[in-house]
C-alpha cells in the first residue's frame, strides 16, 4: 500500500513548479486562484523570486502548499493516479495543511490563506533574535530527553520540535539557552548545528501565536478527508474531522512526531511512500527510519511519468 506525503519548510527554492506551470493549464488555474485568494502576486514570487524572498515564512508557507498541490493535482488529473491505491496521507508541520487541501477536507483558497496567517503568526510571536532551533544528530529522543533532564535550563526554554527520524532530532526555545546546551552537547561529545531559522517553531514560544490562529482556524469549514490523515501532534488517524482544529492549534507549539509518523505508516502495511513537493527532504527522513520501503520523490513531471 502507498502513503502520500507533503514537505514543510525548508524545502523551498526559487524556480519551483516552474515546469508544472510552464506545461499544465491546471497549475496556471491554481496559481491564479492563489494569487486572488492571497491579494498578492505569490505565483511570481514562487516562479522567479529569490531565494531571500521565499525564506520569509508568511510566503514560504503558502508558497510550498501552492507547489505541492499543484504537483498533486497534475498527478491526479493530468496523470490519472488512482487515490484507492493509497491508504495514508500525512504532511510535516505546514504540509499537513498541504494533506487537508489535497484529501479535499480544505478548499485549496482557506489552505493558503491559513498557512500565510500561519506565517505571520509564528513569526511575530518572539522577537528576531530572541529564539532559535537546533539539530541534534546521534541520539534518540529518549537519550536527548535525559540529556536535557541533567541540563541546567534555568528560564530557557529547550524542548523537542521535530522528531525527524533515528538519530536527527530538532530543538526549539530561547536562543540563549539553546546555545549553551549546544555546548553542553559538544562536552558529551554530541554533534550539534543551528538551523537558519527566522523564529523558534514548535515550542511553548509558539502558544501566543497558537491562540490567535486559532480564531482563523475555527472560520473555515473542515469536512472529511478523502484519506487518513496522520496527525503531527498524535502520529496517529485523525478520527473525527471534529477534531482537526484542535490539532491544527496544537501543532503549532507542539513537537512534530514525524518519525512515529514513518513508523506507524510502516507497521500498518505502507511499503511505498510518495513524497509530493519541492524538494526530498521527507524521502532522506524515511530512509533512516526504514531502509526496506520503496519511497519516490515527485519534484519534477519525469518524476510522474517514471512513478
Amino acid at each position: 500500500m502507498k502513503a502520500i506525503l507533503f514537505p514543510g519548510q525548508g524545502s523551498q527554492k526559487s524556480g519551483m513548479a516552474s515546469e508544472f506551470h510552464s506545461n499544465f493549464k491546471i497549475v496556471k488555474d491554481i496559481f491564479t486562484r492563489v494569487d486572488e485568494a492571497l491579494k498578492i502576486n505569490l505565483s511570481k514570487i514562487i516562479l522567479s523570486g529569490s531565494d531571500e524572498d521565499l525564506k520569509k515564512t508568511e510566503i514560504t508557507q503558502p508558497a510550498i502548499l501552492t507547489t505541492s498541490f499543484a504537483i498533486f493535482s497534475v498527478l491526479k488529473k493530468e496523470f490519472s493516479f488512482d487515490l484507492s491505491k493509497a491508504r495514508f496521507i500525512a504532511g510535516h508541520s505546514l504540509g499537513e495543511y498541504s494533506s487537508l487541501v489535497a484529501a479535499e477536507s480544505l478548499s485549496l483558497e482557506d489552505g493558503v490563506t491559513l498557512v500565510h496567517e500561519r506565517g505571520k503568526l509564528m513569526q511575530a510571536a518572539v522577537p528576531e533574535g530572541k529564539g532559535a532551533m537546533l539539530a541534534v544528530m546521534g541520539l534518540n529522543k529518549e537519550e536527548l530527553n535525559s540529556l536535557i533532564e541533567k541540563f541546567d535550563l534555568k528560564e530557557g526554554i529547550c524542548e523537542i520540535a521535530n522528531d525527524n527520524s533515528p538519530g536527527q532530532i530538532i530543538l526549539s526555545g530561547t536562543k540563549e539557552t539553546l546555545v549553551a546546551f549546544s555546548n553542553y552537547l559538544k562536552s558529551e561529545k554530541k554533534r550539534s548545528i543551528f538551523l537558519p531559522v527566522s523564529a523558534p517553531f514548535h515550542c511553548t514560544l509558539m502558544k501566543p501565536a497558537a491562540e490567535k490562529m486559532k480564531l482563523f482556524l475555527q472560520k473555515k469549514e473542515f469536512k472529511n478527508p478523502n484519506l487518513q490523515l496522520i496527525s503531527n501532534v498524535t502520529a496517529l488517524p485523525v478520527e473525527k474531522v471534529e477534531d482537526v482544529k484542535d490539532l491544527l492549534y496544537k501543532q503549532i507549539f507542539s513537537q512534530v512526531r514525524w518519525r512515529e509518523t514513518v513508523e506507524y505508516m510502516i507497521n500498518n502495511d505502507i511499503n511505498e511512500f510518495i513524497e509530493i513537493g519541492p524538494g526530498k527532504v521527507l524521502s532522506g527522513l524515511i530512509k533512516r527510519t526504514n531502509e526496506k520501503v520503496l519511497i519516490r520523490s515527485l519534484t519534477k513531471v519525469d518524476d510522474i511519468k517514471n512513478l
